[in-house]
């Protein structure tokens, strides 16, 4: 099973403890992806706008939290 997979399973706990600490695990998780995903579309050329319409959120939203952040190490160069 996948981490992922795992701290989804825990999210639905019954035990409060373990389900609030796999939702700040996957929301961490699904940062770090976005982050990922936002420079892998920039190498490609994709505009800001083409983020946004794939994310369903605004040109200024995806703009303001990914243009001053530095970039994320693509898994080859972790």
């Amino acid at each position: 099973m996948s981490q992922a997979t795992e701290l989804a399973a825990a999210a639905g706990s019954t035990d409060p403890r373990v389900g609030l600490r796999a939702v700040l695990a996957l929301r961490r998780l699904l940062d770090r992806l976005e982050a990922l995903q936002v420079d892998n579309a920039r190498r490609q050329g994709w505009s800001w706008q083409e983020i946004a319409d794939a994310l369903e959120v605004s040109r200024q939203a995806v703009h303001k939290k990914h243009a001053r952040r530095p970039p994320v190490p693509s898994y080859r160069e972790a």
